[in-house]
């Protein structure tokens, strides 16, 4: 057997849109059997703050989303002037309405609203982006299990262990330590029994930590900030990174990048996940997947 020589190697790429097309099959099989068996539908409501435009394209395809596996969708757009009071009133209408099992609250909010006050105002059974105070400490506690897990996160674990990467007692390392992604997703890897390293902007050396790891997650948004060299021969790579490069051949005059540089560390990768196409399906995958698991609960009690 010929053996290639290194320069010839291709990283596996993770696909995501057909990962995420699969799991929307998934759902919408037991959206269908759920109505079938009980007459309920999952009832997903996304509350929008202003027009910023990023926030409006990211809302209209979580509606689209919904309506592709037959969840209700309840929409609540309200204007930027909008009272903290007045917002945390209709979260409370939210909460009581058996109809609802999800509640998003699109973020950013204006600066004149304080988000982690309306973010702990919403029920924590509806509360399917999992950002709630009770739901991410119970995820940081052995033993103990969120009634939801974040989205983003959890879309970065499920496309590991779709693509057939196992995480028990392998190395990862998660580069940036936000809340959204970060430190979740350290969380959620330590969990799965991996020996996680986190590195941030104030780590020395951080090529270094990375070229250990067997599990790279990137979500630092910086462009291209993890170089081929920095990688293991082998690793599996998850980049989170939606960053925006000057690109004039482009209609926009722009391209979306990964944290990683995609070009060089697939020659090195086991498998990497592409941006966009990536880790950004299955985001929405999984808050249909959290509003699904919502509405079984409160049809189960």
């Amino acid at each position: 057997m010929a053996t290639s020589s290194p320069s010839d190697h291709k990283a596996t790429i993770i696909d995501g849109k057909a990962i995420a097309q699969t799991i929307r099959s998934e759902i919408a099989t037991e959206v269908r059997d759920l109505s079938q068996k009980y007459g309920k539908v999952p009832g997903l409501a996304v509350v929008i703050v202003g027009s910023r435009k990023d926030s409006q394209s990211y809302v209209s395809m979580k509606r689209k989303a919904c309506a592709e596996v037959g969840i209700k969708s309840f929409d609540l757009d309200l204007p930027e002037d909008v009272s903290q009071d007045e917002l945390i009133s209709k979260v409370h209408e939210l909460n009581a309405n058996p109809d609802v099992h999800g509640i998003l609250v699109q973020l950013p909010l204006p600066k004149h609203i304080n988000e982690e006050k309306v973010l702990g105002e919403i029920n924590i059974e509806k509360d399917v982006d999992g950002f709630h105070p009770l739901n991410i400490g119970k995820l940081a506690m052995k033993g103990r299990d969120p009634l939801f897990l974040p989205c983003t996160p959890k879309g970065c674990l499920e496309l590991l262990s779709r693509s057939g990467v196992s995480i028990k007692g392998k190395k990862a390392v998660v580069v940036g330590r936000s809340n959204i992604v970060g430190l979740p997703v350290a969380l959620l890897l330590l969990k799965e029994d991996a020996t996680v390293t986190i590195v941030h902007s104030r780590t020395p050396d951080p090529e270094i930590v990375i070229r250990e790891a067997d599990i790279i997650i990137a979500a630092a948004g910086q462009a291209s900030m993890i170089k081929g060299s920095w990688i293991k021969p082998g690793a599996a790579v998850i980049d989170v990174g939606t960053n925006a490069v000057d690109d004039p051949t482009r209609k926009s005059g722009y391209r979306l990048v990964g944290d990683v540089d995609f070009h060089e560390a697939s020659k090195v990768a086991g498998c990497i996940t592409p941006v966009p196409g990536g880790v950004g399906p299955l985001t929405v995958a999984m808050l249909l997947k959290n509003t699904l698991d919502g509405a079984k609960r409160a049809i189960a009690q």
